[in-house]
């Protein structure tokens, strides 16, 4: 917290060297040609859209369980947003439906990878649509999916739509990657977003774009500072999350409900921890209270619970998770006693 405190004690909070320190980190974690950190997702989809050059009111792909930013973006940058449905085992939108949503004129997927979960990306890549990655709460996830054969591109002429090795990290697979700095995105920096090219032609575009941005875009150097700070310690405790992750798992194993499908091989990342419950929300927050301990709606602040009664008859699986996935506590200095705690719960809960 060295770096927040000295921000404020030297008064230079504004976009400067921590922001630059930020996004130096950021290539070296994923890596990727450029980034360029700024002030929220919404304005990182905006340079992102804008060096695609993707013509006003152009249909974009979202999930329906992403977090609610993204229609609203969507719709105020002139674009027309088509909400899909998810798997109930992993809450991720399935190349089937995005397939469906290409032959109803979806021009680009933004792949919300949610609580952490890659979807097999050859498949999706295999579909030639061109792909914005956020990878808010899949920082740290790997795919370790056997590499595909070579695919033709269908989405753009631009890009080459070459198969996905085996071991290749998320934020690296889609043209463009919006890693939220959200409250609870997996690295916070209580606000803001970093905008990922990997690879260089597409980065030599956005830079072109973003050269010229104003300050009032640029993430400042008090939330770089928090960002940077976690991006730094992120291994170590990516490693204790993990740890904690498996022993509520094991814990959920005894009881009536259940977590979301991952891969064996310790790809996904585990800065979240969900549980698909048997009852209510309810009668889950009133039990977990009475222990102490903290729980809250997975997707409350999602497009399906933002725009419900719209969505909803054409989004079941993603409206049936919206009241029955559940976020229990999940922080590396959670300590013993409490983890141990909530393990318990985990295994007993209604």
């Amino acid at each position: 917290m060295d770096a927040v405190l000295t921000c404020m004690v030297d008064e230079k909070i504004g976009p400067g060297e921590l922001n630059t320190r930020l996004i130096q980190s950021v290539k070296d974690f994923f890596p990727c040609a450029g980034a360029v950190a700024l002030r929220s997702p919404g304005i990182a989809l905006r340079y992102a859209l804008a060096s695609l050059e993707l013509p006003e009111k152009s249909t974009i792909l979202i999930s329906a369980l992403a977090p609610s930013w993204q229609i609203l973006a969507v719709e105020q940058l002139g674009y027309v947003p088509a909400v899909l449905d998810v798997d109930e085992n992993t809450g991720l939108v399935t190349p089937e439906a995005v397939s469906v949503g290409i032959k109803e004129g979806g021009r680009l997927l933004l792949l919300h990878e949610t609580m952490g979960i890659l979807p097999d990306m050859n498949e999706m890549l295999a579909l030639g649509i061109p792909v914005i990655e956020d990878v808010s709460q899949s920082a740290g996830a790997v795919f370790y999916g056997e590499p595909a054969e070579s695919v033709s591109g269908g989405g753009s002429e631009q890009h080459d739509w070459s198969p996905a090795p085996a071991g290749k990290k998320a934020g690296t697979f889609g043209i463009f990657t919006i890693l939220g700095l959200e409250e609870h995105d997996s690295i916070t920096g209580g606000g803001g977003a970093v905008l990922l090219a990997p690879g260089r032609r597409d980065w030599v575009v956005l830079k072109k774009n973003t050269d010229t941005a104003p300050a009032i875009d640029l993430l400042p150097d008090i939330n770089s500072a928090l960002a940077w700070v976690q991006l730094r310690e992120f291994q170590k405790n990516e490693t204790v999350r993990k740890e904690i992750f498996s022993l509520y798992q094991r814990s959920l194993l005894s009881g009536r409900c259940k977590t979301y499908m991952r891969e064996p091989d310790d790809g996904s990342a585990a800065s979240l921890f969900p549980v698909i419950i048997s009852g209510s929300y309810k009668d889950v927050r009133q039990y977990a209270e009475r222990k102490d301990i903290e729980v809250r709606q997975a997707y409350a602040d999602s497009v399906i619970a933002l725009r419900n009664e719209e969505l909803a008859p054409g989004c079941r699986q993603a409206q049936s998770l919206l009241l029955r996935c559940v976020l229990f506590p999940l922080y590396p200095r959670l300590g013993k006693t409490q983890t141990l705690k909530i393990a318990k719960v985990l295994g007993t809960l209604p």
